[in-house]
């Protein structure tokens, strides 16, 4: 199967999936159904039918894939494809009514990113790539190609984070932004990684950096970021749980050692 036709399986399905969230949320709070790494890590029954809703889909159009997601445990497949899904990306957003929280669903070949598509639920606003083929975000149904922002020194540069939702984490966290912060511009932590990397593909942010980002959260924005000319980076290797550093490739050559060297 094409990464054309897995594109197009996911954008239809994701784009059915933000409209039923949209649909059933209530108006004020969203009641908190269970936690996950901490008491504030918090999971919404939305967030639960929202994936079986994905995975029914995809159960009966690709039926042997493998799928990941957040919210359930893995199912195995036998194709070499493996989707991976968030269903609502930026859940307390999502809680407290804030704005600022995606349907993110993305898919490897044989362990490689091949397709991602991110939709804001509450906006509609989509983004797709397709490794190799570069980034876009669909207006009235055109492709309108992402570049990534403009080169920035680092002194200028708008850099979105997030924290973990450990208190002992969160602590050597807030220590590390207080060592970067004097040296960029500023810092955004809007609370959703997927719309991070999507808002760097489409130029709103200059470079980004997080930990304890799981592959839900990278797996279909990381490739949107990359395929719109971004470069990522681990602490030593590729962008993963421990650390994940995104920009455009003159700003990371700044970026990236100041991140090793403030102590995320």
């Amino acid at each position: 199967m094409s990464h054309e036709t897995l594109l197009s399986i996911a954008s239809d399905i994701g784009r059915v999936a933000a409209e039923w969230v949209r649909e059933n949320r209530p108006a004020g709070r969203v009641v908190v159904a269970d936690t996950k790494s901490s008491p504030t890590d918090v999971v919404t029954a939305l967030d639960r039918g929202c994936e079986e809703l994905i995975r029914t889909y995809l159960a009966d159009v690709r039926p042997n894939d493998a799928v990941m997601g957040e919210e359930s445990d893995s199912t195995p497949g036998t194709t070499g494809i493996e989707w991976i899904i968030d269903p609502i990306d930026g859940t307390v957003n999502f809680m407290y009514g804030l704005g600022g929280y995606a349907v993110s669903i993305g898919a490897t070949e044989h362990g490689t990113r091949v397709i991602g598509v991110v939709i804001d639920i509450e906006t509609g606003r989509e983004f797709a790539a397709i490794r190799g083929k570069g980034a876009w975000r669909i207006v009235n149904g055109q492709r309108i190609a992402l570049e990534g922002p403009p080169a920035t020194p680092l002194s200028h540069a708008l850099v979105g984070t997030g924290f973990s939702y450990q208190p002992e984490i969160r602590a050597r966290q807030g220590r590390a932004i207080a060592e970067l912060l004097p040296h960029i511009r500023d810092i955004r932590r809007r609370g959703s990684a997927a719309l991070d990397l999507v808002s760097l593909a489409s130029g709103e942010l200059d470079a980004f950096v997080e930990q304890g980002l799981k592959p839900w959260d990278l797996a279909a924005g990381l490739l949107i970021a990359e395929e719109a000319g971004l470069v990522s980076s681990g602490l030593d290797q590729e962008a993963d749980e421990r650390l994940t550093m995104v920009a455009g490739p003159q700003l990371a050559r700044d970026f990236f050692p100041l991140v090793r060297r403030c102590g995320f």
